[in-house]
């Protein structure tokens, strides 16, 4: 019903939210049928004499209502009730927290069917997997991580890979061996708020470093060494979380070149480096480096976030027994249910198969940002989950956080990933995760307005 129109007036509430009250009114009365097709959020805000983002809160409080649903390229349409599968059994919702950034969730039905065929492959065994296993991974699962390793041009002997429950608890090991409370640890200047948390629990002092357009600068990365005489420096290499950059060769090269100077140990946390097609990516640390580099490779964003899984390869195998040893103190052992899990998808090519979703449906997310937001307004990465997004005048990044919070992704200022400098007024916002395309699409055009537009932040009927 493309001449729909609401009366507005007699409702208290804010104006959006009297829109989407609209919307299931005239569903409710039989003024808007399933299949109906609504204005454009534009010429609605037009009709309406009401700002554009006013209608675009409307539509995506509508849809979190379930009762429309925007079709890429066709538009927003009264939805029918979703059906539910016959075969399908009923959970009680899971919270999802839209801050982290997240792959995008498989929905091909095909793929799904794969995913829990491989689960009940291994819930066979499950009398065991509920038993106490070997610190490290069995040899099966050290046979998968290798395989996977591989595909980063990895070979590293299996007396130096470990696995564990996730990057963080590999992290915590990691520098619990390397540093003291009180000691210095470098980072790019803008990094991943894990290893600041992390940091800030072992009371080390983490020191950013600055960083140009190829990460952080070699000059100062040489004047922190000689100044501050840190015991390591970290690093998120390849679709750096938040700011999307990936070191090229030739500054992974030079970083090196500067840790042997002063024989500072590296450590990789590359949970995005599988994210790019084998040949197309960046050589690790840890393959240009291998005796300096402690390499982290998390399956939690080349895979699931709920995979909580990690393959860790230690620089050599002295380093083997103390990082056993602080791993083993802090976890106990990695789930072997969960590792189980792992293990069978590398084996049965499921793994491959999410990974490859997760690249064309990230791309395609990447796509509709350079189609939808003003140009040069952001950075990105075809194979980026998120948008870094340094905001204009008069924005304020705590401001625009709040602005976003209806439109159902995640956007988080930029004080969570700065390390020494001010904050700058940015923010990341992620277009992955449970959002469909189509409210990414609609949460960027969202976005994509308040970029070009005075913000009206002062009234709360918008």
């Amino acid at each position: 019903m493309a001449d729909w129109g609401p009366d507005l007036s007699s409702s208290d509430k804010p104006r959006y939210l009297a829109i989407a009250d609209a919307i299931a009114d005239d569903i409710a009365a039989g003024r808007l049928v399933i299949g109906d097709r609504l204005p454009p959020q534009r010429k609605l805000a037009k009709r309406l004499d009401v700002d554009f983002t006013t209608v675009a809160r409307g539509y995506v409080e509508a849809q979190k209502r379930g009762l429309i649903e925007s079709k890429v390229g066709q538009g927003t349409f009264v939805r029918d009730k979703p059906r539910p599968r016959r075969s399908a059994t009923s959970f009680p919702p899971r919270p999802i927290d839209l801050s982290m950034n997240l792959p995008p969730e498989p929905d091909d039905p095909e793929l799904i069917e794969r995913m829990q065929a491989g689960a009940e492959h291994v819930l066979r065994d499950i009398a065991s997997l509920l038993r106490y296993q070997g610190f490290g991974g069995t040899q099966a699962d050290k046979d998968a991580a290798s395989s996977w390793l591989g595909r980063r041009a990895l070979v590293p002997a299996q007396n130096r890979i470990f696995v564990s429950p996730g990057a963080h608890p590999a992290l915590l090991g990691i520098l619990s061996i390397l540093a003291r409370a009180g000691d210095v640890v470098l980072c790019e200047a803008i990094t991943y708020p894990g290893i600041r948390s992390i940091a800030a629990q072992l009371g080390i002092n983490l020191v950013g470093l600055p960083m140009d357009q190829d990460g952080i600068e070699p000059q100062a990365l040489t004047d922190a060494c000689k100044k501050l005489k840190p015991k390591a420096i970290y690093l998120n290499p390849t679709l750096q979380n938040p700011t999307t950059l990936t070191i090229p060769d030739s500054r992974r090269r030079e970083i090196v070149a500067i840790a042997r100077r002063f024989k500072l140990p590296i450590i990789e946390d590359d949970a995005y480096g599988f994210i790019p097609e084998h040949g197309h990516g960046h050589a690790p640390f840890a393959a240009i480096a291998p005796d300096l580099t402690w390499h982290v490779a998390g399956l939690a964003k080349c895979i699931g976030a709920g995979l909580r899984t990690a393959y860790v390869v230690v620089p050599d195998t002295r380093s083997a027994w103390p990082f056993a040893s602080a791993l083993r103190s802090a976890t106990v052992m990695a789930s072997p249910l969960t590792v189980a899990i792992a293990t069978r998808w590398i084996e049965d090519g499921t793994a491959d198969t999410m990974l490859r979703f997760i690249r064309a449906e990230t791309s395609a997310r990447q796509k509709l940002a350079a189609e939808i937001l003003p140009k040069g307004s952001y950075r990105g990465d075809p194979l980026s989950f998120n948008l870094w997004v340094e905001l204009p005048t008069p924005w304020r990044r705590s401001a625009f956080v709040e602005h976003m919070r209806q439109t159902g992704i995640g956007v988080v200022a930029s004080d969570a990933f700065v390390v020494t400098d001010p904050p700058p007024e940015a923010v990341r916002v992620c277009i992955c995760g449970p959002s469909t395309r189509a409210q990414i699409r609609s949460a960027l055009e969202y976005a994509a307005h308040a970029l070009v537009e005075t913000p009206a932040l002062a009234s709360p009927f918008l």
